[in-house]
């Protein structure tokens, strides 16, 4: 296919900003070469589809020094063989640019790098400018109806995302549009994720739609939206009442739930004391909570269980971060009138994130292997990659004319500043405070004075008996060490080999992480930290143990495996984040892809500088530490390249010189 279309040639130009809209015109997604695209995205090309033959058959790879390269070495300047995933939208056109069919689009080509291609259909025109709409024009459902078919005859959807609809008759075209996709899929096919964004709502608070319409949208429409993302205002409209305080706004998400998409996103962009023509009367918060909505911009998800639990790792568990537990997506409020296109933004983003982990999915299942953090890129960490996408584009926004300005396009997430939190309340400033870390690599830490915090090891042996821990704690060059074991759940065991292990690490200087067993942790006394996976972090929270582990004085590590769990983690504020496996292990049975060495590097973009990254999995020698590190892991979790070593001591010096 992209041999067929080449790329045209260039005139050599400066190199100035140029509108995003000028972007778009010039270039064409399935025709640049894929080396271009792939710094834009979480996983380079090569990531995605590096062989992982030699990591796969064991836990310490025959060369994982060229495993580590060949994760991370860029591809030959040729055309992809994966075609772009298309997502449509269905929306009006915003004549100023800035919102509607414009911004989606740009939306669907900025956030995917040139992987994900937008396709549009009509459903109203607009005679706007930044200062407001002087006209709309409605063009007959026939149209809407043919617009669709000639599409879907030949492009076929993996996303889309459904924008204002004015009428009754638009959206009982589009209604039976959607069911007519979903009668149509099948195992083999999925239909296409929908995301619908309820335009009943303007900025200034007057209503776009009437009753009919909104009857239509509801009872046509939501019944086929996998989520659906109105903001405050609109989830009023469609309630029939205000809501207040962040406790009204969960119970509002459970009534709109109820009509039946699979999920609901209520916007936080507008402040719970915003009323609908400005200020702060009638909606004031009255459970004496200081309004963190003034402060930051809390999104609340919902899910039903069947559309949280799709791509789950472990069924029968559950994470801070699942959907169907009810969560708030907090980042911060940024001070600007110029938010124009925000809301047509958020949904088309999270329609063309979900796309570009489906459209990895069947990549990784036709090529033998699936890789990279975009596969695991489900409903909740497309949320939070295009609230960070958004966030990013609100912080740069200008204004074009005499009124509220576009938010600007960039590209996929890369930056901490933007990246949101996963909180399970929205009333709550902060979680109790773990013990502050910092990396050997960083020189200061702004939790407290560095002097005052204790420094990572660069490298965190994982073992499974008391002997390794002490072997180990008196080996030079661990200063840390984390006790993991699986075959007992007897707690007086535990805590005789906690204890056990304690006292070695102390007498040898070491510091004891314990996983997975706070409870006994706790009790013991003396540990150092420990160390939970997301569904032991779950199980802790709702236990209340996140306050027993702070209020013993323990520092805490948590596992991330995808965008979701990563936004999880930071919600906690944890001593350090993890991520894994970085290479294929045998190690322990994980439920998630090996994420390559570009996945290494947005992490490290994505988490407070502060905040120590540890990679793990299949890091089997120093070589492969040695890449690792250059991706911007400050430490490394091992287990077979110490406990399989001939010279123990000779392999924890080589791992700690590969990470210096």
């Amino acid at each position: 296919m992209a041999a067929a279309v080449p790329t045209p040639r260039r005139r050599r130009r400066p190199r100035v900003a140029r509108p995003p809209a000028l972007f778009l015109l010039l270039s064409s997604p399935w025709s640049a070469p894929t080396s271009l695209l792939a710094p834009s995205l979480p996983s380079a090309r090569a990531a995605f589809s590096a062989p992982l033959a030699s990591s796969a058959s064991s836990s310490k790879p025959r060369d994982a020094a060229s495993a580590a390269a060949a994760m991370s070495a860029p591809s030959p300047a040729a055309p992809s063989v994966v075609p772009p995933a298309i997502v449509y939208t269905i929306a009006g056109s915003d004549s100023g640019g800035g919102a509607g069919i414009q911004a989606d689009l740009r939306a669907i080509h900025a956030l995917s790098g040139g992987t994900c291609h937008g396709c549009s259909a009509i459903t109203c025109l607009t005679a706007q400018n930044s200062r407001g709409v002087k006209g709309v024009h409605v063009p007959p459902p026939a149209f809407l109806r043919e617009q669709l078919s000639c599409l879907e005859e030949d492009l076929v959807p993996r996303g889309a995302k459904v924008g204002m609809l004015g009428s009754e008759e638009l959206a009982e075209e589009v209604g039976r549009w959607l069911k007519r996709l979903r009668e149509k899929s099948s195992r083999e096919r999925r239909a296409p994720f929908v995301v619908v964004d309820p335009v009943m709502i303007s900025t200034s608070g007057h209503k776009l739609i009437d009753d009919g319409a909104k009857s239509a949208l509801i009872s046509k429409v939501f019944p086929f939206a996998d989520l659906v993302t109105p903001n405050k205002f609109e989830a009023e409209e469609l309630l029939g009442r205000k809501l207040a305080t962040p406790r009204e706004v969960e119970e509002g998400a459970r009534e709109i739930l109820a009509m039946g998409p699979g999920a609901v996103l209520i916007k936080g962009g507008h402040s719970l004391r915003e009323a609908q023509g400005g200020g702060v009367e009638g909606a004031s918060i009255t459970n004496g909570d200081d309004d963190l909505s003034a402060e930051y911009a809390q999104d609340y998800l919902l899910a039903s269980d069947e559309a949280s639990d799709e791509g789950k790792p472990v069924e029968d568990r559950s994470r801070l971060c699942d959907a169907s537990r009810g969560l708030w997506l907090r980042g911060r409020r940024h001070d600007t009138i110029h938010t124009h296109g925000t809301g047509c933004t958020l949904s088309s983003a999270i329609a063309t994130a979900w796309a570009m982990g489906q459209r990895e999915r069947e990549r990784g299942d036709a090529e033998g292997g699936r890789t990279g953090s975009l596969s695991s890129m489900r409903l909740v960490d497309a949320c939070c990659v295009a609230k960070a996408y958004v966030n990013a584009g609100i912080s740069r926004g200008v204004g074009l004319g005499g009124g509220p300005g576009p938010v600007v396009h960039t590209g996929f997430p890369r930056s901490h500043e933007h990246f949101p939190a996963v909180v399970s309340g929205g009333t709550a400033a902060s979680g109790p405070a773990f013990r502050p870390m910092r990396s050997y690599h960083s020189s200061s830490s702004s939790k407290s004075d560095a002097s005052d915090v204790p420094v990572l090891g660069r490298i965190l042996p994982i073992v499974d008996t008391v002997e390794w821990i002490e072997r180990l704690a008196s080996t030079s060059g661990i200063a840390d060490v984390q006790l993991r074991f699986k075959d007992t759940s007897d707690r007086a065991t535990i805590l005789d080999r906690i204890r056990r292990s304690q006292k070695l690490c102390r007498s040898a200087g070491a510091r004891l992480w314990i996983n997975d067993h706070w409870r006994e942790a706790v009790e013991a006394g003396g540990c150092f930290g420990v160390h939970l996976g997301q569904e032991d972090l779950c199980a802790c929270a709702d236990a209340g143990g996140l306050d027993a582990i702070a209020s013993a004085g323990l520092a805490l590590g948590i596992s991330t495996h995808s965008y979701g769990e990563l936004a999880a983690a930071l919600g906690v504020k944890p001593s350090y984040v993890s991520l894994g496996p970085v290479f294929a292990t045998t190690s322990k049975d994980v439920k998630f892809d090996p994420q390559g060495l570009e996945t290494v590097r947005n992490w490290r973009e994505l988490i407070p500088p502060e905040v120590p990254l540890v990679a793990i999995g299949g890091i089997g020698d120093a070589a492969t530490a040695k890449a690792v590190r250059e991706a911007g892991a400050e430490c490394v979790a091992v287990i077979g390249a110490v406990t399989g070593a001939d010279d123990v001591a000779g392999a924890v010096g080589a791992l700690n010189d590969a990470m210096e």
